[in-house]
């Protein structure tokens, strides 16, 4: 009975491993112009991610980390960056002028107000979905955060490939995300998959609709000045 239990007990830590591997998923995603046509020679920044479908919440509230996009020469640094729900995103400034970082039409709405060079501010990003930030001052300015419910999540090069690394076996809902495409058709790609022996996911296509997040208003939600198009400031 003992050598029986021993061996069983051998038997479960061989085990182990597999149960608890955790694996690289690939992914492939096209870009078609909605009109036809080639397809586009850059597919990069479309965001792929996996939402186990068992999640547990304190596990969730665990993923959130630090982040930080920066203001210099008046553009932001990263222009697109993505972050696990709850997560802080830093805001400093490295420019030698004032800014004022906003976002109010989708996603996190927050306004920071008018901070000199050198401060730094601090949102946390407790909202799904993209948000999209400006300077009220600095019209060119613009750049997106994808917030996201997961920490597996991985971003396309320009061949239109990903990698969402150290994810374990299960089951989970596939979720894709790119800001030149359009929402509902976004939602229309989510998928059930399972990850284990099949490290792939499905191979998708995405139809192109040009958003420019640089026509876009102040936060008062009027024209800027036109002097803001060459500021000295």
């Amino acid at each position: 009975m003992i050598l029986a239990a021993l061996t069983w007990a051998s038997f479960r830590v061989r085990l182990a491993p597999a149960e608890d591997s955790h694996l690289d998923v690939s992914g492939e995603v096209t870009l078609l112009p909605q009109e036809g046509g080639a397809l586009e020679k850059d597919a990069s920044r479309v965001v792929e991610w996996l939402v186990p479908a068992i999640q547990d919440p304190a596990s969730a509230r665990n993923d959130a980390g630090k982040y930080q996009m920066v203001q210099r020469e008046k553009r932001f640094e990263p222009d697109m960056l993505v972050v696990p729900v709850g997560s802080s995103v830093t805001f400093p400034n490295r420019d030698p002028w004032f800014h004022n970082v906003f976002s109010l039409y989708r996603g996190k709405r927050f306004d920071l107000g008018l901070y000199q060079a050198g401060d730094s501010k601090v949102v946390r990003f407790d909202r799904v979905g993209p948000s999209y930030i400006f300077c009220n001052i600095h019209p060119q300015m613009a750049a997106v955060i994808l917030t996201v419910d997961s920490k597996y999540y991985g971003v396309t090069d320009k061949g239109g490939h990903t990698t969402i690394s150290g994810v374990p076996a299960g089951k989970y809902r596939m979720h894709v995300w790119y800001e030149n495409a359009d929402a509902d058709a976004l939602e229309a790609l989510t998928r059930d998959v399972s990850v284990g022996e099949d490290r792939s996911l499905p191979s998708i296509t995405i139809g192109v609709v040009e958003h420019d997040l640089r026509q876009h208003k102040n936060k008062y939600g009027k024209d800027y000045d036109s002097d803001a198009l060459a500021p000295t400031y």
